[in-house]
């Protein structure tokens, strides 16, 4: 199995500040396209093990823009995601208690999270949202039978017309009862992805209002209040797109800030394909708003953009794959993507969501390029390293660290000055990583690999690995897709997601679990 880098964003505009200017509707971006990062956790390319990948590593642009990934389809395709699965018994390990299908979870695990009163949620894929009581000894199921939404509204308040459909790849807990929940948009190549369809030649509502995000509160009935967080730009919002846009659909990361600042509302925060979003966390619904500013719920989108060129020469803009997101205590929130990483200082302007829009796309010291490109701005493919971050959290000293698909770890101060960075060779079980957590017992990171390998833990500058022994050959061999802590000091625990993965050898697909590891 090998994997296509599918990093692409080509865009003839620059975005600028909403009431200025916006992304161009004329955009040939391929960003994000079949989430590569998450649906092909086939093994890291054959090349040597560097601090930073090769030129025929990540590409920001594909050969062939309608092509797809060359790893087959997800795993997680077609009518019954149970068929032609493998479910190993789960592992045993002191500390590690292990849930998985067969206990009624999925096959393959995205994220997992707890909210306030102690309950887990996963995310499923198409399978749904899945849900573990305290003291339950299996999961419950949610999917759009049940409420979910994934999926906008139209201008009058209906449902878009056509099919819909449903992938949960994000959860967030909240308080208790609540949690976020992050879909993937409509699969699809050029002006068929959810990304690409609004301004293409033939709009589907179907394709560009699908995808988003859920608030999911669980009623003292069982039953389910979903409220829908439509991340879009209705008509005359955004100066240079008067009709509108539809941009951001795959939600790949959420976290929620129940502090608040400025108004005192808390947020919740929205890393996506292409760019990044807030949404108001007490958001109640306006199903006839058609993406007002006073009534969506949401504002959106910013980007730490850079300008580059593509393999012809033509002038291209870099941004997508938000997967790195970390509120910091100030209000502040860390986004890094596939090419930069910004402070967005939500916080820090009084919860001005346009101030800080202007600091992370106007401020090129606000760029952070933390594996450098040989040239900031106008760099060839061969000329740049892409990030792709994976995953970010913020320190108890206030600095940060990231993880990345490709090039390790990397930790910054809290004014994103660069410290250090750690690649395979130095304890870190390997340089592809896929998801990144703090452990608020002990304040040590977790780190979890992208293909076999488990999980690297730094604590007090000593690396330790939970691996094969605790894991297993079967579990072992899995994507760690997300990482969350759940309560704080003896009562913490921590929750681990593993993806599950396709066997070459059986062409079956393993399926997931999740960890919850209430050791020191």
């Amino acid at each position: 199995m090998t994997r296509r880098w599918r990093w692409a964003t080509a865009l003839f505009m620059a975005c600028v500040m909403w009431n200025l200017g916006g992304c161009s509707s004329k955009s040939a971006d391929e960003s994000q396209q079949d989430n590569p990062d998450m649906d092909d956790p086939g093994p890291p390319p054959e090349t040597p093990d560097a601090g930073t990948p090769p030129d025929s590593g990540p590409v920001t642009e594909p050969p062939d823009a309608g092509e797809p990934p060359d790893a087959g389809p997800p795993p997680d395709a077609g009518p019954n995601p149970r068929q032609d699965v493998e479910i190993p018994p789960l592992p045993s390990a002191p500390g590690w208690r292990f849930m998985g299908a067969d206990q009624g979870g999925p096959v393959t695990v995205y994220g997992v999270t707890a909210d306030e009163g102690g309950n887990i949620w996963v995310a499923g894929g198409e399978e749904g949202l899945f849900l573990l009581r305290p003291g339950a000894e299996r999961f419950e199921r949610f999917g759009m039978e049940h409420g979910l939404r994934p999926y906008g509204y139209m201008p009058d308040g209906s449902a878009p017309p056509g099919i819909k459909y449903l992938k949960v790849i994000s959860v967030a807990g909240a308080k208790a009862g609540t949690v976020f929940v992050g879909y993937e948009g409509m699969p699809g190549t050029g002006s068929e992805h959810c990304e690409n369809n609004w301004d293409g030649p033939s709009p589907d509502p179907a394709r560009y209002k699908s995808g988003d995000a859920d608030r999911v509160t669980l009623r003292k009935d069982g039953t389910l209040n979903v409220v829908h967080y439509d991340i879009f730009s209705g008509p005359d919002v955004v100066a240079a797109e008067k009709r509108g846009r539809e941009k951001i659909c795959n939600i790949l990361r959420i976290r929620y800030d129940k502090n608040g600042v400025g108004r005192g509302k808390p947020s919740v925060w929205f890393g996506g394909n292409h760019g990044f979003a807030r949404g108001d966390a007490t958001f109640s619904g306006a199903p006839m708003c058609n993406g007002q500013l006073n009534c969506s719920g949401v504002f959106e989108h910013v980007h730490p953009h850079v300008n580059a060129l593509d393999a012809r020469g033509n002038v291209i803009l870099l941004t997508d794959a938000y997967y790195g997101v970390a509120v910091d205590p100030s209000g502040d929130v860390w986004f890094g993507g596939s090419d930069r990483t910004t402070r967005f200082r939500y916080g820090t302007t009084g919860g001005n969501f346009w101030h800080a829009q202007t600091g992370s796309e106007a401020d090129s010291d606000n760029k952070r390029d933390l594996w450098p490109d040989a040239k900031p701005e106008y760099s060839k493919p061969s000329e740049r390293v892409p990030d792709n971050i994976s995953g970010a959290v913020v320190a108890g000293d206030g600095s940060v660290w990231l993880s990345s698909f490709s090039n390790g770890l990397v930790h910054l101060d809290s004014g994103g000055q660069v410290l250090r960075r750690i690649g395979s060779g130095s304890g870190l079980v390997d340089r592809h990583l896929s998801a990144l957590g703090l452990d608020p017992r002990d304040g040590s990171l977790w780190a979890g690999a992208s293909w076999g390998g488990g999980i690297s833990r730094l604590k007090g500058g000593d690396f330790t690995t939970f691996g094969l022994p605790e894991f297993g050959r079967k579990y072992g061999m899995s994507r760690i897709s997300d990482i969350q802590a759940d309560g704080a000091g003896d009562d913490r625990r921590m929750l681990v997601a593993f993806m599950g993965y396709r066997d070459t050898a059986t062409q079956k697909w393993v399926a997931g679990a999740i960890g919850i590891y209430e050791g020191e």
